[in-house]
């Protein structure tokens, strides 16, 4: 089996995950974190799940002030992918970055028609079918945030793409070594960037005059929505849980791998259910909110570490009886608590030890199932979409993405994860404990 995965599984999916365009979108991404994080912050302050407070600040006038710090960085996060992620296919190449990162977010905004209705209270002024031909020279929010995220990969991936192309092939104008570097950068990037806005301005013309619709509204319906679908979906969280155990058992990095992927579609997810929060202060069905958001994936699946795994830490920590594990436990416990367990996977090892493989497998998909059953059954609350920095402690971040019934929940599973690992690294200690005893004889 180690064989046959090894040599025959493994190998080309790690040859996909390693392509220029995965390596892109999964750095590119990461560059939109730091202001995911900060307008997280700004989106739990503009709806505060204690009501008191919340009225409070609504009162003295600062929840708008809140909103406006959301709207400039959650609430735009598909601006940092299209730049980051040809910045990033740039940077690879050995190609100045920051100009093929510029370039994609004009790319971006030639594709796009303002397509909101504009409101005087409950009163319609411009409707969402007059937007386009009346508000041409607006950018609309929508498609800046969650709407757009695949538009905006798609867009960067291309720009990155063919932008290298035309450095690497030296298709630029040269200019004589006397040219002060700032201004020379200025024209090598020229004619590049003016081929990929006339490239993306004639796809613009081609939608438009066509198919009557933009490319960022076609990729939307045609490709994001079911992409949205399927991930939001019982079958969908349970496939992405058990892949990222699947591939840690054999020493791969399976977060970042299944997380480089998935990431955008659950963070397009989490965006929508942000906006709908945003408004109403709450989530629902009924508003359009998804259950399987990147907050479901991170903190009921990945919290504590891969496979969940402070429970088996607990135990080895105070209720282990050979000393290796004990010592283990002991390294273990405080980075565990901020959801590091690289200690536990490497050092107990998890890691191709077949003893840990079955409640390393069963914990996230079990943690991960069970909380989207609740939430479909109305017991425990939607998501907000609020994204917290991936080592916050368990029940905080708990508390932060959903509210005191998530917080409350989040301590169950850590606590079910501690009886699902029992009977498993039990008979691990035993083994060990024996083998201790034996050498000491």
């Amino acid at each position: 089996m180690k064989d046959f995965i090894n040599n025959k599984v493994l190998p080309p999916i790690m040859k996909f995950v390693n392509t220029k365009a995965i390596v892109a979108l999964k750095d590119g991404m990461v560059l939109s974190l730091p202001f995911i994080m900060v307008g997280s912050v700004f989106l739990l302050m503009a709806s505060f799940p204690v009501p008191v407070v919340a009225n409070w600040m609504n009162q003295m006038g600062l929840t708008p002030f809140w909103n406006q710090a959301y709207n400039a960085s959650f609430g735009i996060v598909a601006v940092f992918a299209v730049v980051g992620i040809a910045y990033t296919w740039a940077k690879n190449e050995q190609v100045d970055p920051l100009p093929a990162g510029m370039t994609a977010f004009v790319g971006f905004l030639i594709i796009m028609n303002p397509t909101s209705a504009v409101m005087n209270g409950t009163k319609t002024v411009i409707s969402a079918q007059q937007a386009p031909s009346l508000l041409g020279g607006f950018i609309d929010r929508t498609w800046l945030g969650g709407q757009g995220m695949i538009a905006a990969i798609i867009v960067g991936l291309i720009t990155g793409w063919i932008y290298s192309w035309f450095i690497k092939k030296k298709i630029t104008i040269k200019l004589p070594e006397q040219v002060p570097p700032a201004v020379a950068g200025s024209f090598v990037a020229l004619i590049p960037a003016a081929a990929l806005t006339v490239c993306w301005l004639v796809v613009y013309i081609f939608f438009e005059k066509v198919a009557h619709t933009t490319l960022t509204q076609w990729i939307y319906a045609t490709i994001q929505t079911p992409l949205q679908g399927v991930t939001d979906s019982f079958g969908g969280i349970l496939l992405l849980t058990l892949l990222v155990p699947f591939f840690w058992f054999f020493g791969v990095h399976g977060s970042t791998l299944v997380g480089g992927i998935a990431g955008p579609i659950l963070g397009a997810n989490a965006l929508e259910n942000a906006e709908i929060f945003k408004k109403f202060g709450y989530v629902d069905a009924a508003h359009g909110g998804h259950i399987v958001i990147q907050g479901l994936f991170d903190q009921f699946s990945t919290v504590t570490g891969a496979g969940m795994t402070l429970g088996l830490v607990v135990f080895i920590t105070f209720f282990a009886k050979s000393t290796q594990l004990k010592s283990i436990g002991k390294l273990a416990l405080v980075p565990g608590i901020f959801n590091i367990n690289e200690p536990v996977l490497f050092g107990l090892p998890i890691v191709m030890n077949p003893l840990l493989a079955i409640p390393f497998f069963i914990m996230p998909p079990l943690s991960a199932g069970s909380t989207y059953l609740l939430i479909k059954a109305g017991i425990l609350p939607y998501l907000t979409g609020v994204q917290v920095p991936w080592t916050t402690p368990p029940v905080i971040s708990g508390f932060l993405i959903g509210g005191w019934k998530v917080a409350i929940w989040q301590a169950i599973i850590l606590v079910i994860s501690f009886f699902v690992y029992l009977p498993f690294a039990h008979s691990y200690d035993n083994m060990l404990y024996k083998e201790e005893v034996a050498k000491e004889k």
